[in-house]
């Protein structure tokens, strides 16, 4: 399995949509347009609502994007755990009524298979309980029957919150081994362990949730899709935590020259260098979008990864100011 980096994995991924008719947009901004119920943009599909829900006309009916997201809610678990972040992108592929699940299925396999070259048998799914059409088309596609897993409502049912287009799920793993996991005989996709992660969901929307929690169903069945994009280069890289993927590892390599520390000696020092590089993206990204600090909304979010990012740089013996090094770093990867 071939090594691909960040940026050459998101061109991969348009690309091959492109192939198959898809609308290549680029990225929506973090500020939401016309949605009260987000101070972010924390999905890919966040910015896709109106098209979705018929309020809007999309520009064409199958479009693909890599958006960037902000997620703060579970703030204190960065560069803690190997998968959270507070900035991220989301790769998407997005049909409003003109494919639906046996076309995804088998794209979604196809480009794991041959354009990523995963292997076959680490490819695990699961479908939501009652949806036996899922089930049926991924064993067409080539899934082993024993690799595909039926979840509940909590896991396999996706909603962008409590009001809104949703639908059952059909999520993607890969199988990273027994030496990354938990080692209980029980061990299967949805376990809390690193041993199948999660790279890939595929949403089936279909419904409209209202206030009252009824399901509407919308005048069509859609597709929404969201691939973590560091994600999906840790597992090309062969790495199991997003901090060592190519981007984040330079990241974090800055605040290794800044500080005259070494990562992977300390674990307090290794958790403030995990934390100035995932901090240091959303702040580079938050200003870019026009968010600047204040006392309230989305700009108090920016203020306090600010602090945050600051705070950690001071306990590691950076002193003055710094995050212009992690900026520069950031727009020459990413500019």
């Amino acid at each position: 399995m071939k090594s691909y980096g960040l940026n050459e994995l998101r061109e991969m991924f348009l690309r091959f949509f492109e192939t198959k008719e898809h609308l290549r947009l680029p990225s929506f901004s973090l500020i939401p347009q016309d949605d009260a119920s987000l101070l972010l943009i924390n999905s890919g599909m966040a910015p896709m609502k109106p098209y979705f829900k018929g309020d809007k006309e999309p520009p064409r009916h199958r479009i693909c994007t890599c958006q960037k997201c902000i997620r703060t809610g579970d703030i204190e678990n960065i560069g803690k755990t190997a998968r959270h972040g507070t900035y991220f992108e989301m790769l998407g592929n997005f049909s409003f009524g003109k494919y639906f699940k046996k076309e995804m299925c088998a794209w979604a396999y196809e480009f794991s298979t041959e354009v990523l070259k995963l292997e076959k048998d680490r490819i695990h799914v699961t479908v939501f309980t009652d949806d036996d059409e899922a089930a049926e088309i991924w064993e067409k596609v080539g899934v082993a029957p024993d690799h595909i897993t039926r979840l509940g409502e909590d896991d396999n049912f996706w909603v962008a919150g409590p009001t809104g287009p949703c639908g059952p799920c059909s999520e993607m793993y890969y199988d990273q081994g027994p030496e990354v996991g938990c080692g209980r005989p029980d061990c299967a996709p949805g376990c809390d362990c690193d041993r199948f992660l999660e790279y890939w969901n595929l949403v089936f929307t279909q419904f409209d949730r209202q206030e009252d929690g009824s399901m509407v169903p919308l005048a069509h069945g859609n597709i929404d899709t969201g691939m973590g994009l560091e994600r999906v280069a840790g597992i090309m890289q062969g790495v199991v935590s997003n901090f060592d993927t190519d981007i984040l590892r330079g990241l974090v390599g800055v605040g290794e020259r800044l500080s005259g520390k070494t990562y992977g000696v300390d674990e307090k020092v290794d958790l403030s260098l995990r934390i100035m590089a995932d901090h240091s993206r959303a702040i580079t990204f938050m200003v870019g979008d026009g968010i600047l600090p204040s006392n309230e909304g989305r700009g108090y979010i920016l203020r306090r990864l600010l602090r945050r990012a600051v705070r950690h740089g001071r306990l590691i013996g950076i002193e003055g100011p710094f995050l212009k090094e992690f900026l520069d770093a950031i727009v020459e990867e990413m500019g």
